[in-house]
Formats: C-alpha cells, structure tokens, sequence
C-alpha cells in the first residue's frame, strides 16, 4: 500500500504459509497530549463511528440532563453504547424514554435486527417485527431527543422544522463542538459524515481521539473546561465502567473486556474496525496518567476478529493487562487457531507489529 498510512498489522497463515495480511494504524497518547506510542501514521485521519458515542452524549451530561431527567449510570451507558438489543437494552431504552419524555416512534436510528443472536432468534420465534428501539444506537438517539426536549422546555428557540440529527441542528452543531474542544482541533479541522443511523459523525486524526479518550479518562490533568464538562466526563466514565454489560451485551468485546479490567479502562468500538479505549489514571502503574488508544484497520475488518486481536496486543505491549486477564479474554486473541468446517486447525491468526516508542 504505497504512500498509505497503514502497514501490515495481522497476519493469517494456512499452513505455514502467509495466506492474507491486514494493514493498520494506532495511535497511544497521555493526558498531556504526548505520543507514546504508535504504529503507522498517528494522523491518519478516519470516522470514529460508534466510537464517538461517549463525547456525543457529553453535551447532555455536561448540562445536568441526567439530573433533571433523574437518570442513572446504567441509563446513561446505554447512551454511550452499540448495544445488542436484547429485552434489558430496550427496557433500559424505554426507561429513558418514559424519563425524558420521548417516544420511540421518534427515534430516526432506522431498524435492524437485534446484534445480540438469541434475542435475534426470540423475536423471529414471537413474529415479532425489530423496532427502533432494537437499533444498536437507540440509546444514543433517544440522549439526543431528550437534550432537545431539555431545551426547548427552557425556552430555548429549538426549531420543530429541523431532524435533530441534521448537522446544522442546534444540538448537533453543540456536540461537534464539544467534540472539537475535547480532540483539541478546531470545528474545521474535523471532517463530517454520516452515519449508518443518520447522526452525524467525525474523522479525525488518531492522535486526536486517541487525546479525546485520555481526557475523558482524566479532565482535569487534561485542562477540559469547563468545570461542569470535567464534571461530566467523570459521570460517563464512570456509567461506562459501572455498567459495561449495557455499552454491548453479553459475549460482546468492549463489555469483556470492561469486565476484565474492572474499572481501569473503558473500551468503545466503531464500525469498519475502529476501536477507542481510554486508560482510567494508574491503569499502566502505580502513577501513571491517563492514556487514549485509537486503532483503525483499513479493511474494515468485516469479520470483526482483527481490531479486537490488535486491541488486546496493543495493551499486552503496554502492560495494562495481566496474564490471566488476557488469558480470560483469549476468545478475542491476541493470537488465535484457524479451523476449517471439520474443525480441523488449518493456520494461525496473530497480531504481526511490534508498536515504535517515543
């Protein structure tokens, strides 16, 4: 891949033999914006997908929505989440909605079936049709409509006329803005699409997220303003953390490997094979700052088994899990067999870079 900011980063083997080779990219930043490691160009420049969803619900925390709509961290996770859709996701979805005042015939996230393969299996065994609330960024969307509805009932002048999830929306313009802010890059230095549900979203540098996620982590060693935003970062992470069985489900990466580490990072994956982790201070050791981790394969990794592969060797190279941790997670990798239909080991899969150090 000539000029690419991508190199080779997982290896598949039949064999002995090479049979395929995914390129990639990483970026690992501290709190205070120094990069500490990386592979690949650290400016490449991609959407975060999912990847965005906490700093898309910060906006609304950071203005005490939670308080005034007396939601609590498993909801708020949910606002932070891809979930699988299962009868929990959608009940927690619904208790927001009840909360806030919002109806799920609101929401604009489309339908798709649930992520989650046995709630899938229940609803088609009830005939019953997915609806939006089965949408894996339910939560995040019914976040946005409740930050609406925040301001329109404080008299701001929210117009009726405009989708809430248009780039030009108020509230859309305020989490780009947010999300500038949190990256340290200007709103133009952000480029703007869409996203498989309608909401806008971001590409940005790897560093830049990666810096993103360090602040969540720790907003004050990060100098975020204002305090209130410190305040919320604190309020995401924390729900994140608390409740990781709703920022996926059962089975699913980012809620496995919450669950191992129990409160020292939190992990949130995007489509096409991004993937966001912020290292909660003195997750690497006794002292230690807070540190974001932005990956992005460039295939999209459609199968879904890379990212997480070269997540778990970027924190095996960092040290931030320990040996029964990772064996705990050995389902995702690093490294991991190759059978064919018979079950038969036919190769190996394995992270194939070694990160370069500042």
């Amino acid at each position: 891949m000539p000029n690419s900011p991508y190199l080779p980063i997982f290896e598949l083997t039949r064999g002995k033999t090479v049979e395929s080779i995914h390129y990639g990219a990483a970026a690992v930043v501290d709190v205070h914006g120094k990069l500490l490691a990386w592979y690949g160009d650290p400016q490449a420049v991609t959407f975060l997908r999912s990847t965005a969803k906490p700093f898309q619900a910060l906006p609304f925390i950071e203005h005490d929505g939670h308080q005034i709509y007396g939601l609590g961290p498993k909801e708020i996770a949910l606002m932070c989440a891809s979930h699988g859709g299962t009868d929990e996701h959608v009940a927690t979805a619904l208790s927001i909605q009840s909360k806030c005042g919002v109806n799920e015939s609101e929401l604009l996230c489309g339908v798709h079936e649930p992520l989650d393969a046995d709630a899938a299996q229940i609803l088609r065994e009830r005939n019953e049709l997915p609806t939006p609330n089965r949408h894996n960024c339910s939560g995040k969307h019914s976040g946005m409509l409740a930050y609406v509805k925040m301001k329109q009932r404080a008299g701001e002048a929210i117009p009726n006329d405009l989708p809430y999830i248009d780039p030009c929306h108020p509230i859309q313009e305020e989490i780009l803005h947010t999300f500038a802010e949190m990256c340290n890059l200007k709103v133009e230095q952000i480029a703007l699409g869409i996203d498989g549900c309608s909401a806008p979203n971001f590409a940005v540098p790897l560093q830049a997220a990666a810096l993103a996620y360090a602040r969540l982590c720790d907003p004050e060693s990060g100098g975020v303003q204002p305090a209130k935003r410190a305040e919320a970062c604190h309020v995401i992470t924390e729900a994140m953390a608390s409740h990781p069985e709703m920022v996926g489900g059962a089975g699913r990466f980012d809620t496995c490997l919450m669950q191992t580490a129990k409160g020292r990072m939190i992990s949130k994956g995007g489509a096409e094979a991004y993937q966001g982790l912020g290292l909660l201070p003195g997750a690497l050791g006794p002292g230690s700052p807070a540190v974001g981790v932005a990956i992005k394969i460039a295939d999209g990794d459609d199968r879904r088994i890379v990212h997480q592969a070269v997540t778990l060797e970027i924190l095996r190279q960092l040290g931030a899990l320990t040996a029964s941790e990772l064996d705990a997670l050995s389902a995702f990798g690093p490294q991991s067999p190759r059978f064919n239909w018979r079950k038969v080991v036919v190769g190996e899969a394995y992270p194939a870079f070694k990160l370069n150090w500042a």
